[in-house]
């Protein structure tokens, strides 16, 4: 909650504001006097030493023609942006289409370089894939250029490998048994392909630990989407076709708590993970 400011001090904070979204905005004294429809002597009243507060629609006036927020104007807001602007930009809707890494989500882990990354993935991460996995479950979209986008998936792999984020991985515990079993989602994918993939996850697992953490939770007790949190400035949930993006510093706070206590409630937290993927691939052939 923003402190309130002494009455003395709401005038000249006033004045700094206008004086800063004139600058900023590159308009002259006389402009603001056409698009607020006063006199010139007046806005050069507004920003002299002294002068009191204007009426509420003078005020209002100056924060439209300006594109600032009123309240910002007045002291009663921290940010200059409209709250529709606020709105707009806080929360947005983004594709997401059906392949390995598109363009935002690159900027994103690209932003996001040397901060912490949590992550429930749709299915199993596709950073943590084998690229047999990979063409298996993307063979319709990676077509006849599957060997160029492989390639340039591994790219991004190796990226992400040396950009010094910490990435948290939570995963329901149903998802990696259905994997090793060749259910649901998985069927049809090749035993051997399961045993490379379960043996690529079991290396990660121990070579990237701590910097790599996964913890697996029990579906039944707690639920999530697929949701990416990059740092404490933006979080993405996963519909499907689209991805919903939150910005706000409060909302995205509110998908780390989430996703903490995801990690809170795992019944396999991240030491104990690479033992019990071992354990369900010795049943795999059973």
């Amino acid at each position: 909650m923003q402190s309130l400011i002494d009455k003395r001090d709401r005038a000249p904070l006033f004045r700094a504001r206008l004086a800063q979204a004139m600058a900023e905005k590159a308009v002259s004294q006389a402009a603001l006097a056409r698009a607020t429809r006063v006199d010139r002597s007046t806005i050069s009243a507004l920003l002299s030493p002294g002068t009191r507060l204007p009426n509420a629609q003078l005020a209002a006036d100056c924060a439209t023609a300006l594109g600032v927020s009123c309240d910002w104007l007045l002291g009663l807001s921290g940010r200059p942006e409209p709250i529709e602007d606020l709105l707009a930009t806080s929360v947005s809707l983004t594709e997401a289409p059906r392949a390995l890494f598109d363009q935002d989500l690159i900027g994103w882990h690209r932003a996001a370089a040397g901060y912490k990354i949590r992550h429930v993935p749709a299915s199993l991460p596709d950073m943590l894939k084998t690229p047999e996995v990979v063409r298996w479950e993307y063979a319709d979209q990676l077509g006849r250029s599957s060997e160029q986008a492989l390639a340039a998936f591994q790219d991004q792999l190796d990226w992400m490998r040396t950009a010094q984020s910490d990435y948290e991985i939570a995963l329901p515990l149903h998802e990696i048994y259905s994997f090793a079993k060749g259910l649901g989602y998985w069927n049809g994918l090749p035993l051997q392909a399961r045993h490379a993939q379960m043996d690529h996850l079991i290396a990660l697992c121990d070579a990237l630990y701590p910097s790599l953490r996964i913890y697996l939770f029990d579906a039944h007790r707690v639920y999530s989407s697929p949701v990416t949190v990059f740092g404490a400035q933006l979080a993405a949930v996963y519909l499907g076709r689209h991805y919903i993006v939150f910005r706000e510093p409060a909302r995205v706070q509110s998908i780390v708590q989430h996703f903490d206590g995801l990690v809170r409630d795992a019944r396999i937290e991240a030491r104990a993970v690479s033992a019990h993927l071992a354990r369900l691939q010795r049943g795999m052939d059973q």
